[in-house]
């Protein structure tokens, strides 16, 4: 039997058998930041499982509290924090500004019983064997710990960061002080935070 020929009508065709298409984010969930009660939920809920609660549970604060990004996280060593002052490093990605931060009374306490649990090692957040964790294990981290704290929407490690965009800006954050605590070097990156704030249309809908 002879076979047909394949045809090209000016669009990519795939094969049902060819790899699966990843869903667009819409799809998947309706937002891409959590809440600040969505991110205490996963913060509890990372302390209760197992041996690596409190490096889990403060990679997640951490996270949150200082917009980093996966890549900086996993790259955060110690001599980027000083404890003695409270304050820490934070190196940007992207080219982006690097600044200081200040870290607050429960990061210290974390801070400092991880410290004893991985004296050897440079990273902050190591594994077993006192290297960096990986990327990847930080996602799955981060998604497993969503299944658990039984968040309805899959979620990933930036959405922390996206997180405490947003809740800067509804707090009435300067844009200007927002761009630089996230060492954006564009401010049309910033804006997406205030774009969605929703106290500039508070009482708009008292009209009935």
């Amino acid at each position: 039997m002879k076979k047909s020929q394949p045809s090209f009508s000016g669009k990519l065709q795939f094969h049902p058998a060819g790899p699966p298409v990843k869903q667009k984010n819409l799809v998947r969930r309706s937002r891409e930041f959590l809440t600040a009660d969505e991110v205490k939920l996963l913060i509890a809920t990372a302390k209760t499982q197992g041996r690596y609660g409190i490096r889990d549970s403060l990679l997640i604060l951490m996270t949150y509290r200082h917009a980093f990004r996966v890549g900086e996280v996993v790259d955060l060593k110690w001599d980027q924090v000083d404890m003695d002052n409270a304050k820490l490093y934070v190196n940007r990605l992207k080219n982006g500004d690097s600044s200081v931060h200040y870290l607050e009374g429960d990061e210290l306490r974390a801070l400092r019983k991880l410290k004893r649990d991985s004296a050897t090692s440079a990273f902050v957040f190591c594994s077993e064997r006192k290297g960096p964790l990986t990327t990847s294990s930080v996602h799955k981290l981060v998604a497993r710990t969503g299944k658990l704290a039984e968040i309805e929407f899959p979620i990933h490690p930036h959405m922390l960061r996206h997180a405490k965009g947003y809740q800067l800006a509804s707090k009435g954050v300067d844009t200007r002080a927002i761009q630089a605590y996230f060492g954006h070097k564009n401010i049309q990156h910033t804006v997406l935070y205030t774009k969605l704030d929703p106290s500039r249309f508070k009482g708009f809908g008292k009209d009935l």
